[in-house]
């Protein structure tokens, strides 16, 4: 069975587009993982993105990403993707 191969994108966003950008990532596939960092580089929050978490298993994780934007002004996302 080959090991299958990630490479990680990381993006600066402000609270306000947290959530927009976040979504995005999600409709966008090939993601297995998603990290929200503070601005000093702690994690706030992580995302993983088993196969079938869509739809309505999701919601309760937007909802969280909303409240966590809404407390920080500044955070990186760091992205898992599958090659």
């Amino acid at each position: 069975m080959p090991e299958e191969k990630f490479r990680t994108e990381e993006f600066r966003v402000n609270g306000e587009e947290l959530l927009a950008r976040i979504k995005k990532l999600v409709h966008e596939g090939n993601i297995r993982r998603i990290i929200i960092k503070n601005k000093d580089g702690g994690v706030v929050m992580e995302i993983p993105m088993t196969i079938g978490v869509v739809g309505a298993l999701l919601a309760p994780t937007l909802a969280a990403v909303g409240a966590i934007a809404a407390l920080i002004t500044e955070a990186t996302v760091v992205v898992e993707k599958v090659e």
